[in-house]
């Protein structure tokens, strides 16, 4: 007679069904994750594609202010994060038309810290997706060891070893087993597909930051050109976002 998984998990013992519901509780709180992770990550790069060309406009018409308080509209965009606050924190050393090497230095600086904080706020969250990846199958282990376990105590009880003896026993170890690989493979999925795009991301803010030291290096001092900058970085921006 065929069991439904419904009667199987009548069958387990309280233990088995404590498993159950910790993988379940797993599985959601990984789910969870994932789908916030995924919308955030998509408003990101959508934001980007919409920031970048009209940043690269106002930096070309030398309209700071406008650039600046524009970042702060794309509060997703990590790209205008990056750049927003760093160029706030740096225009008035542009204002007044003297930029040093110390100033730079601190345009670096400032890039670098906006940096790290955007970085930790894009990947939290991962660690959920790589704790409950790497641990899911050996709760489902610890369930299965102990429906072995039960086995052999219905095979001790019984005194012999019939099918009817070993079976709840031998199906709380299986079901036990699939509930933890089910739970832990798109974990582990999620987690190296947000992993990559987090890799893929902090490259984009590299390079658009690269962009803008040099525009302050070379563009103030009209050895770069605005207008070069504006077109790299837009450029830059607009193929970083779609990957």
């Amino acid at each position: 007679m065929e069991l439904s998984l419904i009667e199987l998990y009548g069958t387990m013992g309280y233990f088995a069904k404590g498993i159950v519901f910790t993988l379940a509780g797993m599985s959601i709180w990984s789910l969870t994750v994932t789908i916030q992770k995924w919308w955030f990550l998509r408003s990101a790069q959508a934001q980007t594609r919409k920031f970048a060309p009209e940043f690269s406009q106002f930096l070309e018409e030398d309209n700071l202010t406008e650039a600046i308080n524009l970042a702060g509209t794309y509060k997703k965009s990590h790209v205008a994060r990056v750049l927003g606050n760093a160029l706030d924190e740096i225009k008035p050393l542009i204002a007044d038309g003297s930029v040093t090497v110390a100033d730079i230095n601190s345009a670096e600086r400032a890039i670098e810290r906006e940096m790290l904080m955007t970085i930790v706020l894009i990947k939290r969250g991962l660690g959920i997706l790589a704790t409950v990846g790497s641990t899911a199958p050996f709760v489902g282990l610890l369930g299965t060891t102990m429906g072995i376990v039960n086995a052999f105590t219905g095979m001790a009880q019984s005194g012999g070893g019939g099918l009817g003896a070993i079976s709840a026993g031998i199906a709380e170890a299986l079901i036990t087993t699939a509930f933890g690989l089910l739970v832990a493979i798109p974990a582990v999925w999620a987690y190296n597909y947000f992993q990559t795009k987090v890799d893929n991301i902090t490259a984009e803010m590299t390079y658009s930051s690269k962009e803008m030291i040099d525009y302050l290096i070379k563009g103030v001092s009209g050895e770069f050109g605005r207008s070069r900058f504006t077109r790299e970085f837009n450029t830059a921006a607009q193929n970083a976002a779609k990957i």
